[in-house]
C-alpha cells in the first residue's frame, strides 16, 4: 500500500494477529503460551462465576462467556495477548436487562451489541473511541464499582430481604440492605471476612517469602485459595452459609448448547439502547486493554480487527447462552506476565475452562456465597481506581470534575445508559464553552508594540481573530462591525485553524454589512482549511480574490493605496 512520505501505512480492517504470529512461532513459544493460558484460566474461573452471579444469571453462563467469546476473540482478534470474557463493567447493565426483559432479552441485546461492534470495526470507528473523555470512563467505572459492591452486601452479610421487595436498581438494593440489617448471619460474615483476609494477605505472602517458593506463591491466584478455603470451612466446620448450589440447584455441567430465542421487533427496540451501551463499553474496555498490553510487549494492536472479533465473539456468546464479553485488563496483564505472547494463550485459557465446565462444574455448587461476595468486593475496589478519581478532583479543571461526578452519580442512581449519554452531552457542551472562551477578536492599536508590520494607514482598522471559528463563538467576528468611520477593515486569520458553516455564515454577514457601509473587507494570513471552506462557499468570489493577502504588510500597503473607485 502506497503512503505519503512520513506517514504510517493504513492497517487492514480485518487482519487477525494469530496468523501473523505463526510466521516466527516455535515450540518454546507454544509451551509459554500453554503455561500462561492455564494460569489465566485459573484466575478467570472464580471471576467468571462471580461476575455471572453479579449479573443476575446462573454461574455457568459466566463460564460459557469466557469459553466461547474468549476463544473466538483470541482466534480472530487484533491483539496478540488480549484475554476476553465477562467483566465487572457489564454486571449492572446485564442485571438490569435480565430483570426487565429476561434471559431472552439479554441474548438479543448481546447479539445486537455484537452486530454493532462488527459495524464499528468495518467502518473503522476503532480509532474514534479515544475521543470519549477520560473523565466519563473514570466516572462510570467508579459508579459500576459502587453498584457491584452494594449488590454484594446481601450475600456477604447473609441478609434476607423483605418478601416481595424489588431490588433491581442500586438504590433499591441499598434500601433493602438497610431494612434487612436485623437479619445479619454471623456465619456468613465470618466466612466473608476470612475470604477478604485471604484475598488481601495471600498476594503479600509471595512478596515476603524469598526464593523459588515465593515465586510459586505469587503465581497462585488469591481468589482460588479463597474459594478452596471457603469450601473447606463450610464443609468441615459448624459455619453454615448459602452456597452456589443453594441458590442455583440446577447448575449445569457440559458443553454449552446453542439456542436461538424468539426475536420480535418490540424486543429489539426495547433492548437497543442497552445493546449500544454494551457495544461502546466493550469497545472502550477492550481497546484500553489492548493499549496497555501493547506497552507491555512492544506490539501494536489492530483496533478495527479487535472490534470485529469482539462483535463475532459476543454474537457467539449470546447464541451459546453467555453474557456480553470484552477484553479484561487484569487477565490480559496476567497473561503477559506469565509468558503469553500470542493468541494461542487466550485460546488455551478457554479450553482449560471448558474442561472444568465439563468435568468439575458440580464442585462449584460448594462455593460459599460470602466468598463470591468477597471476590467481587475486591473486583470493585480494583476497578474503582479511587486514587485516580481523587487525583482528578484535586487537579483537573472544574468542568472535567463536574462531568466525572455527574457520570458517577447517574451510574449509581439510574443506569449506565443515562450516565454515558448525559456525560457525553455535558462534556460536549462544556468543551464548546471552553473553545468559545479561547476564541477572541482583538483590534490592533496604532502603537501595538507586538505588531511587526508597517504603520496602519488612516481609515484602516485591523482585527485579529484567534482560535477556532465555529458555531459556539463565531459571532464574535461581528465585533468588526464596530469599526466606525473606517474605509478598510483587515481581518487577520493566521491563528484560525478551523472554520465551520456557522462561522462562514457570520463572515458573509460581516462582508454584506460592511459593503452596505461602503467599507472594504480584506483578509490576511488565511490558512488552508478556512480558505478551502471559503472557496467551496463561493465567499472568495463575493469578496474578490484581490482582497486576500498572504502577508499583513501587503494587506496594509493595499489599504493605504485603495480608494472606493477601485471597486
Amino acid at each position: 500500500m502506497k503512503t505519503k512520505e512520513g506517514t504510517k501505512p493504513r492497517q487492514k480492517v480485518f487482519s487477525p494477529k494469530l496468523f501473523s504470529c505463526f510466521k516466527d512461532y516455535s515450540g518454546q513459544k507454544l509451551v509459554n503460551d500453554i503455561v500462561a493460558g492455564v494460569i489465566v484460566a485459573i484466575i478467570a474461573l472464580p471471576l467468571s462465576i462471580a461476575l455471572a452471579i453479579a449479573s443476575g444469571v446462573s454461574p455457568e453462563q459466566g463460564l460459557y462467556t469466557a469459553i466461547v467469546a474468549g476463544f473466538v476473540i483470541a482466534f480472530l482478534g487484533g491483539s496478540r495477548v488480549n484475554i476476553s470474557g465477562p467483566t465487572a463493567a457489564f454486571a449492572a447493565i446485564v442485571a438490569g436487562i435480565v430483570a426487565q426483559h429476561g434471559l431472552s432479552g439479554l441474548i438479543v441485546a448481546t447479539i445486537l451489541a455484537g452486530l454493532i461492534l462488527i459495524l464499528m470495526g468495518v467502518f473503522r470507528i476503532g480509532g474514534l473511541i479515544k475521543y470519549i473523555p477520560m473523565t466519563i470512563t473514570v466516572g462510570f467505572t467508579a459508579g459500576i464499582a459502587v453498584t457491584i459492591a452494594i449488590g454484594q452486601l446481601k450475600d456477604f452479610l447473609g441478609l434476607t430481604y423483605p418478601a416481595g421487595m424489588q431490588t433491581i436498581e442500586t438504590l433499591d438494593k441499598l434500601k433493602a440492605v438497610a431494612l434487612s440489617l436485623n437479619t445479619i448471619n454471623l456465619h456468613a460474615v465470618i466466612v466473608g471476612l476470612i475470604g477478604m483476609a485471604i484475598l488481601i494477605l495471600f498476594p503479600l505472602l509471595g512478596k515476603v517469602l524469598k526464593g523459588g517458593f515465593g515465586k510459586v506463591i505469587s503465581k497462585i491466584p488469591a481468589s482460588i485459595i479463597a474459594v478452596i478455603a471457603g469450601v473447606l470451612i463450610v464443609s468441615f466446620t459448624p459455619l453454615k452459609v448459602n452456597t452456589i448450589g443453594t441458590l442455583y440447584p440446577d447448575i449445569k455441567a457440559g458443553f454449552p448448547v446453542p439456542s436461538f430465542p424468539a426475536i420480535s421487533f418490540d424486543t429489539v427496540v426495547s433492548v437497543a439502547p442497552s445493546a449500544l451501551t454494551i457495544a461502546i463499553l466493550a469497545a472502550i474496555e477492550s481497546l484500553l486493554s489492548c493499549v496497555v498490553s501493547d506497552g507491555m510487549i512492544g506490539d501494536r494492536h489492530n483496533s478495527n480487527t479487535e472490534l470485529i472479533a469482539l462483535g463475532i465473539g459476543n454474537i457467539a456468546s449470546g447464541i451459546f447462552g453467555g453474557i456480553p464479553a470484552t477484553g479484561a485488563i487484569a487477565r490480559t496483564a496476567a497473561n503477559v506476565k506469565n509468558g503469553g505472547r500470542s493468541p494461542v494463550s487466550g485460546m488455551v485459557h478457554a479450553i482449560v475452562l471448558l474442561l472444568f465446565l465439563v468435568v468439575l462444574m458440580p464442585l462449584a455448587k460448594l462455593i460459599p456465597m460470602p466468598i463470591i461476595a468477597a471476590i467481587l468486593f475486591m473486583v470493585a475496589y480494583n476497578m474503582s481506581e479511587w486514587r485516580h478519581f481523587v487525583h482528578i478532583i484535586k487537579t483537573a479543571p472544574k468542568s472535567d470534575i463536574i462531568v466525572m461526578i455527574l457520570t458517577f452519580v447517574l451510574t449509581v442512581v439510574f443506569d449506565l445508559v443515562v450516565a454515558i449519554i448525559a456525560g457525553l452531552l455535558l462534556a460536549f457542551v462544556l468543551f464548546m464553552k471552553r473553545m468559545s472562551d479561547v476564541s477572541s477578536v482583538r483590534r490592533w492599536d496604532a502603537n501595538d508594540g507586538d505588531r511587526k508590520a508597517k504603520k496602519i494607514p488612516e481609515g484602516t482598522v485591523v482585527y485579529e481573530y484567534s482560535g477556532p471559528m465555529f458555531f459556539a463563538g463565531s459571532d464574535k467576528i461581528l465585533d468588526c462591525l464596530a469599526a466606525d468611520g473606517a474605509k478598510t477593515v483587515i481581518l487577520r486569520m493566521g491563528k484560525v485553524d478551523a472554520l465551520d458553516a456557522t462561522a462562514m455564515r457570520n463572515l458573509e454577514t460581516l462582508n454584506s454589512s460592511l459593503k452596505e457601509k461602503g467599507v472594504r473587507l480584506v483578509f490576511s494570513h488565511v490558512r488552508q482549511q478556512p480558505l478551502s471552506v471559503m472557496k467551496r462557499a463561493g465567499f472568495i468570489d463575493k469578496v474578490g480574490e484581490g482582497n486576500f493577502f498572504g502577508d499583513i504588510d501587503d494587506a496594509l500597503e493595499s489599504a493605504e493605496t485603495w480608494t472606493p473607485d477601485d471597486d
